[in-house]
């Protein structure tokens, strides 16, 4: 692909001029960071990326050498392992001036102070809501956002033709077909899984956290152990004790069971898609149904390139960032390696128009919000799942939920 500074020029075949290697580096350049036009950026940007968007990252790279003389060197990490050696190498001045990661990693990120500002100026409105509202943190944006991830409901359509207005349809033309399973969810026995089973509880009316005035989360404002989340606490043992929910049917097995015709439902991620369709389901993605009466809001997971608090070239590397990484061309290719929903709203409008799956889980995701990033999420998780297995699994859900909410602002203060 073929990108410049104003993202106008189209895709072709450009040899790549940046050094892709194994190990780590050291953060380069040494050029000034004082604002000035894209000729007088000198020096190099190192970017740690992982092996499945390295090749993307090989020709924008490339393109961004050429266009400014900046050498770029994209060093390959596995993806799990990035956040913790960019928290352990920044102060010593051996990370990177750019990283991929994914936003519930910043909270991490800014407590440590190892990311800085990326600054998307008018760009900001060219991604999606969602996608600019991950990344930010006290009111400052710390990446370029690349891709959107949420789960949705795959419906085998040779089994139900409509979709469910909501969670007790669903579950009566699951049993109408006569299959094994009126629903699927996969579900850890001992954790359950909050993920999952999120858009349930919020249609309930009980978030994990209020929200500050500018959308962001208050970890002040613990919500979860809410009325709503009584109501949510006592439906969860009613499902159990039907066995809908069973924590011993876990996402492999609900997987397998999804492919093999035994259930017309399977409550998932765009990742469980391509052996569904190997298997020769015919899919459909409709909207997650609602349990509680409300809007069933999943997570949204983003993924993005955020900047490090050290970089010696920032300025070089926030130009690489906002007008190479978030142009329509790279933000395309990222989507067609990883199948994720870009965050670029123009490049998720194509991807949208070209392909339904990608149409119905970004139909979900509209409705998503953001996973928290800030650290207080941490004692949530250690809390939030074991209730719920144990809720699932026969305990008294008034009792173990108003522990959990105790236990969770305990370990917060």
């Amino acid at each position: 692909m073929k990108v410049n500074k104003r993202s106008i020029v189209a895709f072709g075949a450009i040899a790549a001029v940046s050094t892709l290697a194994l190990a780590g580096c050291a953060s380069g350049g040494s050029s000034d960071d004082t604002e000035g036009p894209a000729a007088d950026f000198s020096g190099e940007i190192t970017v740690w990326v992982d092996a499945d968007r390295a090749g993307v990252l090989e020709e924008a790279a490339a393109d961004f050498t050429e266009t400014t003389g900046v050498e770029v060197n994209l060093v390959q990490k596995e993806f799990g392992e990035i956040r913790d050696q960019f928290v352990q190498q920044v102060p010593t001045g051996e990370g990177p001036d750019v990283a991929v990661g994914a936003h519930d990693w910043l909270g991490v990120l800014v407590e440590n102070g190892v990311v800085a500002p990326v600054e998307l100026g008018d760009k900001a409105g060219d991604f999606e809501e969602v996608a600019v509202e991950a990344w930010a943190y006290d009111g400052q944006t710390y990446a370029v956002p690349y891709a959107i991830e949420n789960i949705a409901l795959l419906r085998n359509t040779d089994l139900v033709s409509e979709v469910a207005t909501d969670y007790d349809d669903m579950i009566a033309k699951g049993a109408a077909a006569g299959v094994d399973y009126e629903f699927l969810v996969g579900l850890d026995p001992e954790a359950a899984d909050p993920y999952h089973l999120y858009p349930f509880q919020t249609s309930f009316g009980a978030p994990v956290f209020g929200n500050n005035e500018d959308g962001s989360y208050n970890a002040d404002d613990l919500q979860i152990g809410n009325e709503g989340g009584q109501e949510f606490a006592t439906w969860l043992g009613e499902q159990g004790a039907a066995g809908i929910l069973n924590t011993n049917i876990t996402g492999d097995l609900a997987k397998e069971n999804f492919n093999t015709g035994k259930s017309p439902y399977f409550l998932t991620g765009p990742w469980n898609v391509p052996d569904a369709e190997a298997a020769g389901i015919n899919l459909a993605v409709d909207p997650i149904p609602s349990a509680g009466g409300g809007d069933a809001q999943p997570f949204a997971g983003v993924q993005g390139f955020f900047l490090s608090s050290e970089s010696e070239n920032r300025l070089a590397a926030n130009e690489f960032l906002v007008n190479y990484l978030g142009s329509e061309e790279v933000q395309t290719a990222l989507y067609e390696v990883g199948g994720r929903a870009p965050a670029l709203t123009a490049a998720f409008d194509a991807a949208v128009a070209s392909d339904p799956i990608v149409a119905g889980f970004g139909e979900v995701g509209a409705n998503a919000v953001p996973m928290p990033s800030i650290p207080e999420m941490g004692s949530v998780w250690q809390f939030w799942g074991v209730t719920e297995a144990a809720i699932i699994n026969g305990g008294d859900p008034a009792e173990l939920w108003t522990k959990m909410a105790t236990d969770v602002q305990g370990a917060i203060e």
